[in-house]
C-alpha cells in the first residue's frame, strides 16, 4: 500500500513530494494513434485529494457526479447529506473555516475494491480561538459509478471533534 502520510487538504495545505501519484488523463502516441490512459478509482481519489490540497476546488467538483450524495457523520458540525457538487461546496467546503483554522486531512492509506475507495487518516486543524493543534481519526468511503464519485460517506468520532472545537 502506498503511504500518503502528511497529505493535507484545505487552507494552508501541503502536498508531500513523491508520495502522491500525479497521473492524470492524457493522450499518448502508440502505433500511430492516440490512446487514453485511464486512471483507477484509487488514482482518481489520490488526484482528488491532491487537487484539493493545492486549492483546485473546480477540479475536485468535476470528479463528482451531478447527483453525488455527500454524507457528513451525525454529530459532526456539518452533519447531513448534501446532493450535488454545489451543495457540497456551499455546505461543507465553504463552512470548514467557521469552526476551525487550517482544516486538513492527512491520508495515511487508500484501500480500493471495485467501485469503492476508502481513505484512512486523520483530520487536523487549529482551534479557532486558541490556535491549539487538534486531530482526530477519520475514514472516507468513496463510491464510483461510470468514473464519477456518486457517494461520499464520512466516519469520524464526532463527539471528540465537538469537544476539541468547543
Amino acid at each position: 500500500m502506498e503511504s500518503l502520510s502528511g497529505f493535507r487538504w484545505g487552507k494552508g495545505m501541503k502536498v508531500p513530494s513523491g508520495q502522491i501519484s500525479t497521473v492524470s488523463l492524457q493522450s499518448i502516441q502508440s502505433n500511430n494513434y492516440n490512446r487514453e490512459i485511464l486512471m483507477t478509482n484509487k488514482e482518481l481519489i489520490q488526484q482528488l485529494y491532491e487537487n484539493f490540497a493545492v486549492g483546485d476546488v473546480p477540479a475536485v467538483l468535476s470528479a463528482f457526479a451531478e447527483n453525488i450524495e455527500w454524507t457528513e457523520s451525525d454529530g459532526f458540525p456539518l452533519a447531513g447529506t448534501y446532493v450535488g457538487p454545489d451543495a457540497v461546496l456551499n455546505n461543507v467546503f465553504m463552512k470548514l473555516g467557521e469552526f476551525s483554522e487550517n482544516w486538513g486531512v492527512e491520508v495515511e492509506r487508500l484501500i480500493a475494491d471495485g467501485d469503492t475507495v476508502v481513505a484512512d487518516g486523520r483530520y487536523t486543524w487549529n482551534h479557532k480561538t486558541t490556535g491549539e493543534p487538534c486531530a482526530v481519526r477519520m475514514a472516507h468511503i468513496w463510491t464510483f459509478t461510470d468514473g464519477k464519485v456518486t457517494k461520499f460517506l464520512q466516519h469520524v468520532d464526532s463527539a471528540t471533534v465537538k469537544e476539541l472545537i468547543g
